[in-house]
């Protein structure tokens, strides 16, 4: 995840990491300084050791993450060393879990550091830090203000196991939140009554569009209208193109004869995605590799509000985890 600290209206910092899910690891890269807010990370250089392979992979099949075992400090550290710009669950190792030792390590003092906005937990890209309550109260009326006029302020890059019917379209499906067998899972719903949404049903929306298609897959631009829980997921589980690496639901997706369809989302588990065979081949996995595939959902671009009301906003980008460009390389999928 790109951490950006928010500007404190005259006094700025700026976080830049590309952040492979909440508890995955980081997959790092280095971001030069900028004398504006907005940061631009097209042209960073990768990481020592993130150089994209084509062939077999060995014991390092996802380049660019760091150990699931990653310690507070080298969290910490990571993070601190993530500033490209300054102007001014208990015992779980999460971002939020260490945001107190990051404002030390910033030299913050009392000002505590807050999420404002953030991809999902395990996704890749942006995450908007601040630690000024006026900044953050400020980032999150225009995120409002955006959503209630249906102007996009958020693009994702997914890889999907399939290829969407249309080039581009809006996905519209109401979704609940639902505890099966101890695990709280998304799940849609049908003709929601007014009671349904009164109980916590949500109608969600999200624009799509297809960049690129390449041995049975496709890189799909999305851009959510609304936020909730796995939204993006579950919409492009209910276009039968599941996200590459998503292991909770993509067993909603079925085959039968080469024909996909959906499953009962309420009766079917999450499990480990399963590719077949000629996919497993271009990806140079093996099928335990497979089990441990990333989620490829990546919040790469953000829009946030100029400095006055009337100014264009401000666009900040995040390049590709090591892992994802590598991933497209091998399907042969370009993202222009």
């Amino acid at each position: 995840m790109r951490a950006v600290l928010a500007p404190e209206m005259d006094c700025r910092r700026v976080l830049g990491r590309v952040w492979s899910g909440w508890r995955r690891g980081l997959a790092v890269s280095t971001a030069p300084e900028d004398a504006g807010f907005g940061i631009e990370a097209r042209h960073q250089r990768q990481p020592r050791g993130s150089r994209l392979r084509s062939g077999p992979l060995g014991d390092q099949p996802f380049p660019g993450l760091l150990p699931k075992n990653l310690s507070r400090e080298e969290l910490v550290d990571a993070l601190r060393a993530a500033v490209v710009d300054r102007k001014g669950k208990s015992g779980e190792l999460t971002l939020l879990s260490v945001l107190p030792e990051l404002s030390q390590s910033l030299g913050l003092g009392e000002q505590e550091l807050q999420v404002v906005r953030a991809s999902g937990k395990e996704s890749s890209g942006l995450v908007l830090l601040s630690s000024c309550p006026q900044t953050a109260s400020r980032l999150q009326k225009f995120f409002i203000h955006s959503q209630r006029a249906q102007r996009p302020t958020a693009t994702y890059c997914a890889v999907t196991n399939g290829i969407p019917t249309a080039s581009e379209g809006k996905i519209q499906a109401a979704l609940k939140l639902e505890h099966i067998d101890g695990v709280n899972l998304t799940v849609p719903v049908k003709a929601p009554s007014r009671k349904d949404i009164l109980e916590g049903v949500k109608k969600t929306l999200s624009h799509f569009r297809v960049v690129a298609t390449g041995s049975g897959c496709a890189l799909v631009q999305l851009q959510p209208l609304t936020v909730f829980s796995s939204q993006l997921q579950v919409h492009m589980v209910l276009q039968l193109c599941p996200v590459l690496g998503d292991h909770t639901y993509s067993a909603r997706v079925g085959t039968v004869l080469g024909q996909r369809f959906l499953l009962p989302a309420e009766s079917t588990k999450p499990q480990r995605q399963a590719l077949d065979e000629a996919l497993l081949r271009r990806l140079h996995l093996t099928p335990s590799q497979a089990a441990q595939l990333p989620l490829h959902l990546h919040l790469h671009r953000l829009l946030l509000p100029g400095t006055r009301a009337r100014d264009t906003p401000i666009e900040l980008l995040a390049p590709l985890p090591p892992y994802f460009s590598r991933t497209l390389q091998c399907l042969g999928l370009h993202l222009h």
